[in-house]
């Protein structure tokens, strides 16, 4: 669990954000808006002047677009539009194009376009990558927007469409009469909006003003309003019937459908809300006793300390140890050896088969290149550990019928083994090094059993937090602030019972006494290894000792260091080794056959699972630049809140 820290932290930093944040870490795409303003002025011809003022922050985008739709009466059409970019208070006026909208990615320009009485207003932004944070106003007019009655005239507009695609953190309205009414009681307001809250009154005898917060995208606003007759004489679009009663009975009827709709939806929270506390109280509740239990199964443990003292060690500290039990013990392998490790293995092990002379490396001149021959010699194979009968059988495997195989041949051989035989070898040579190295009590598989537990249970944690962060989101969409609050606690227990199994783990001894001396006896001969041509010669044993040392020097990686200072202490020890059989040490001088061979069979292995895994492809999309932000105009009959209504 050498990757648990960083995982906690992480969870903790997603939490974080997602607590901290504005809501603007809900906002959709590369768009949101701090802020947007409408200002809106009724004219006595029924016409509406309307100027928005958008405070948005950008990131890779071009084009923004605000669309105008209507399921009503066809409104005349939107006149005197005009963009305005505000920067550092100063008015930068766009220009007109007459471009099509869905290429209009240049600053400095804008464009109109009319489909069947539906509107769309663009203009660039010329922003290709980055982020900032721009100010614009727009400016139209809507023609016969106000519809005259008998007893009231009406407006009743959509400010924002169901397809604008920006969040935002505010928005505000503001709606000016023609005039002043004599009595403010003849102005009548509501808001429609869905699965938002927010408020509109009347503040004045001649003003309306509505604000909605933390707006999302996919919503809608929409104002209706009645207001005395006499305010728009030159009105076109009239009616010669009354129209009060009938707005009452439709918004009575609305306001209730909300409310029953509100209704159900605190109630569909407080089922949530209280299915998530008793889950999480459960879940929390768990894991917090699970740790505290397994903790005190360790807690009297101590992490065992090496006996052993010294700098160096200049021994193979124990004479039946094998290449894989060294790297086991060195590393502390307890989950296991890695795919790189299987090649170091593989190599090692081979050359103490050599120096147990039950194979053979025979080295050859061929067109000016060596071809090394690996021969099987002795079959008789009782005497070896598990772990080096791992390795021979596989050779013979290799080999076939042949008992020997160039390293050419070998590495061929691997490339073409299934992905399930590579993962069978490796799972074998763990096993049998384990079993070993518990015959040797080195290894405890007592311990390993609590190991396991505490790793199960940190990654039920992991999986819980996961769990909890998803449902955090999805709470946060609802503004379940109860469930979020839970949540967060629950992801706090886990947290804690992650780090309490931690600590447990750390006074686990999967290896024994014995083993930590073993460690650091192995763990200071590579040190030994790696210096000794620094060293008093008189401390450097003879050549023949470091045919031993060389097969645990290639298990550590290290061999390549080992032979040139080889070299060093002795300068004429090719020679030696030719006229005394060193075996294959004079190989590995000679060929560089430690270093060569070990990639070779690790290559080997990584290519056969890429081959055995298969191919395949994908695709990503892109493109574009175009972001359709608007709507306006006309009713939307499925009215999901009424915004609070001030007189």
């Amino acid at each position: 669990m050498k990757n648990l820290k960083k995982i906690v932290l992480v969870l903790i930093f997603m939490i974080l954000n997602i607590i901290l944040l504005s809501p603007k870490a809900q906002a959709s795409g590369n768009l949101y808006l701090n802020k947007l303003e409408f200002y809106a002025t009724i004219n006595s011809d029924g016409s509406m002047n309307v100027t928005e003022i958008w405070d948005i922050d950008i990131s890779n985008t071009n084009t923004l677009y605000k669309t105008f739709k209507t399921d009503r009466e066809k409104y005349s059409g939107i006149q005197n539009v005009e963009v305005i970019e505000i920067t550092n208070g100063q008015n930068k006026k766009l220009n007109k194009t007459n471009e099509l909208l869905w290429h209009l990615d240049k600053d400095s320009y804008y464009g109109l376009k009319n489909d069947n009485g539906d509107f769309e207003i663009a203009w660039g932004v010329g922003l290709d990558n980055g982020k900032e944070t721009r100010k614009y106003k727009i400016s139209y007019k809507v023609n016969d927007v106000i519809s005259k009655y008998n007893d009231y005239a009406e407006l009743y507009w959509q400010f924002i469409g169901e397809d604008f695609e920006i969040d935002a953190k505010k928005i505000t309205g503001t709606i000016n009469l023609p005039e002043k009414v004599k009595n403010k009681e003849d102005i009548k307001v509501w808001g429609h909006t869905e699965d938002l809250n927010g408020e509109i009154y009347a503040t004045d005898s001649d003003k309306i003003e509505f604000e909605i917060n933390n707006f999302i995208s996919g919503k809608y606003v929409e104002i209706r309003t009645l207001f005395p007759t006499e305010l728009i004489n030159e009105a076109n679009k009239l009616y010669n019937k009354e129209i009060l009663g009938s707005v009452i009975k439709e918004e009575t009827k609305w306001a209730d459908e909300a409310n029953a709709k509100r209704r159900q939806r605190d109630s569909k929270n407080l089922i949530i809300t209280l299915v998530v506390t008793l889950v999480s109280v459960a879940l929390g509740t768990y894991s917090i006793k699970k740790a505290m239990k397994l903790s005190n199964e360790v807690k009297e443990n101590k992490k065992y300390k090496s006996t052993y003292s010294g700098e160096y060690f200049r021994d193979i500290p124990r004479e039946n140890a094998t290449p894989a039990q060294a790297l086991h013990i060195y590393k502390e392998t307890i989950t296991g050896f890695s795919d790189n490790d299987i090649g170091k293995i593989i190599s090692s092990t081979l050359l103490d088969l050599s120096l147990k002379k039950y194979i053979n490396f025979n080295v050859e001149k061929e067109n000016k290149k060596e071809k090394i021959t690996i021969e099987i010699i002795n079959e008789n194979i009782e005497q070896l550990s598990s772990d080096e009968k791992v390795v021979f059988e596989f050779l013979q495997k290799a080999c076939e019928d042949n008992k020997k195989i160039t390293v050419k041949e070998l590495e061929k051989y691997i490339k073409k083994l299934e992905n399930g035989k590579i993962i069978a070898l490796k799972t074998k040579l763990n096993h049998c090094t384990k079993e070993e190295l518990v015959k040797e009590k080195i290894y405890d598989l007592e311990e390993e059993k609590k190991y396991k537990k505490y790793t199960s249970e940190n990654s039920l944690c992991i999986i819980i937090m996961f769990i909890a962060i998803m449902g955090f989101f999805i709470l946060m969409q609802q503004a379940n602030i109860i469930g979020i609050a839970i949540l967060v606690m629950l992801i706090i227990s886990e947290i804690v019972a992650l780090q309490i199994n931690q600590k447990s783990i750390k006074k686990i001894n999967v290896y024994t006494q014995k083993g930590i001396n073993e460690k650091k006896q192995w763990k200071d001969l590579r040190k030994y290894m790696k210096d000794f041509s620094r060293l008093d010669k008189r401390e450097i044993p003879e050549i023949i000792i470091w045919e031993k040392f060389l097969v645990f020097a290639t298990v550590f990686n290290i061999a390549d260091k080992v032979l040139e200072q080889l070299k060093i202490v002795y300068p004429n020890i090719e020679e030696n080794l030719s006229t005394n059989n060193y075996g294959y040490m004079y190989l590995m001088i000679n060929t560089n056959f430690s270093r060569s061979f070990t990639n070779a069979i690790n290559n080997s292995i990584s290519s056969a699972y890429s081959s055995a895994s298969g191919g395949g492809g994908g695709f990503s999309g892109g493109g574009g630049g175009r972001t359709v932000v608007g709507g306006g105009g006309g009713r939307k009959v499925m009215i999901k809140i009424l915004l609070l209504r001030k007189n």
